[in-house]
């Protein structure tokens, strides 16, 4: 079985910074991390491979600094990895991204599943995925918090919604977004470190991928951000210091005081 999971390197969660002219992500000079949530479809993909196996292939699209990200998932255990790369990429929104992604699959060639985290730490919209299934054509099913098997052509499984879970049967190939809920992610081994250390990863860019031009980039991309803004916290607040059992008692005398007076108490 032949399983791709996209991997996006993202600022570290207390670091996320935006550029108030493109409405982007500032990511020069931002230390990184593997997006938290793909380690989940990480996962997911060699449990897959281990029972019933086949390859692991990690695709990023960013900056060459995503092979920082492509190198871990390959310590983790995948197979080999590939890095989407080029400036007319720069300033992709969800539909540039899904479109470029999927360009590369297709050159990737022939495969079984996509798997991809439920959604990215900095743009938090759940849409890259989905959006990589549209433009393969395939079926998708989000939110997968279980995989029951695979049978011949078919994979079951369980998918999260609000009052439960709902039973899938899905064709294959397909593509699969998962929740945090259908593994722990396994740490990287020491062989898994030495053999990422010596890969050497393919790059795809605009030149060796067929790809429309209008498609790509921040001119390629129908969302634009016309404002931003940084949310002010108005709301004052009282602080207390609580060093010794007098100081421990006042406080709560306040605290009691304070409820009493919101009419809480």
């Amino acid at each position: 079985m032949k399983i791709i999971v996209p991997i996006k390197q993202v600022p570290e969660t207390s670091n996320v910074k935006m550029d108030p002219e493109t409405g982007t992500v500032v990511r020069s000079g931002i230390e990184t991390v593997v997006n938290p949530l793909d380690l989940y479809a990480l996962e997911t993909a060699f449990r897959v491979k281990e029972r019933y196996g086949g390859s692991v292939t990690a695709l990023s699209m960013g900056p060459q600094q995503a092979i920082k990200a492509l190198k871990e998932a390959v310590a983790m255990g995948c197979d080999d990895a590939v890095l989407v790369s080029d400036r007319k990429f720069g300033g992709s929104d969800t539909w540039a991204t899904s479109y470029t992604l999927a360009q590369a699959i297709k050159k990737i060639g022939a495969f079984d599943l996509i798997i991809t985290g439920e959604r990215a730490t900095d743009g938090d919209t759940a849409q890259v995925g989905p959006g990589i299934a549209s433009w393969l054509d395939i079926p998708v099913a989000s939110y997968v918090a279980k995989i029951n098997g695979v049978d011949g052509s078919r994979i079951s499984l369980e998918r999260l919604v609000e009052d439960g879970y709902q039973l899938l049967s899905l064709s294959l190939p397909c593509l699969l977004t998962v929740v945090k809920e259908i593994a722990a992610p396994r740490l990287p081994t020491l062989g898994g470190k030495i053999r990422s250390r010596d890969m050497r990863i393919p790059v795809f860019t605009s030149e060796n991928m067929e790809l429309d031009p209008a498609r790509l980039g921040l001119k390629g991309s129908p969302t634009k951000v016309v404002k931003i803004d940084t949310p002010k916290v108005t709301r004052g607040g009282i602080l207390v210091k609580a060093e010794d059992d007098e100081a421990i008692v006042s406080a709560v005398d306040r605290l009691m005081s304070f409820l009493e007076n919101k009419g809480i108490l």
